[in-house]
């Protein structure tokens, strides 16, 4: 059905995974009472779910045939990925107890800033825009009048702009999901 749109978890390093606590922990001061499941959306991996905290959005899966009224634990799976899940589970934790939320690291505003010019340049271009008319809403009709358009460095941006947006539509957004790391 229509609602909001949820990313997998199988993409979405920071998507903190929720499984049924083992015995061995004390229930006592379990904070999973805390979370409400709103936004919920169930498929075949469990149910997916929000948590809004200090102005973000903190990505959930209670794994399928894990209950929502007994003590939670967090799974993190070793792997590449481990860090950004601490990193996820860091930020959920210091949500529950009320603490400040860092802010999600994966992106920097220049990046974020970037993307968001890269689906309005794909917007453009999918709906019969010219390039400089892409250009003239993102740059501003005065940068660009003082351009010799076609060996423009800010044309060849927008090119760029819009290359990146089709890769990121053709899956290339599964990249934004993950930190980048040196091997």
């Amino acid at each position: 059905g229509e609602g909001p749109v949820f990313w997998s978890a199988e993409f979405d390093t920071s998507t903190v995974l929720l499984t049924h606590a083992p015995t061995i922990v004390p229930a006592a001061g379990n904070l999973s009472v805390e979370l409400r499941e709103t936004s919920a959306r169930s498929d075949e991996q469990g149910v997916h779910f929000l948590l809004q905290a200090g102005g973000q959005t903190i990505r959930l899966l209670r794994l399928a045939s894990v209950t929502a009224d007994g003590p939670l634990a967090a799974l993190v799976p070793l792997d590449a990925d481990g860090p950004d899940r601490i990193e996820a589970l860091d930020r959920l934790l210091r949500a529950l107890e009320g603490r400040a939320v860092p802010d999600d690291r994966r992106l920097t505003p220049q990046q974020k800033r970037r993307h968001r010019f890269m689906l309005q340049a794909t917007d453009g271009h999918t709906n019969g825009a010219s390039y400089r008319q892409i250009a003239d809403v993102i740059y501003g009709v005065e940068r660009i009048r003082g351009e010799h358009w076609k060996t423009s460095a800010l044309r060849d941006s927008v090119i760029g702009l819009i290359e990146g947006g089709l890769a990121m539509i053709a899956g290339g957004y599964r990249q934004l999901l993950r930190h980048r790391r040196q091997r």
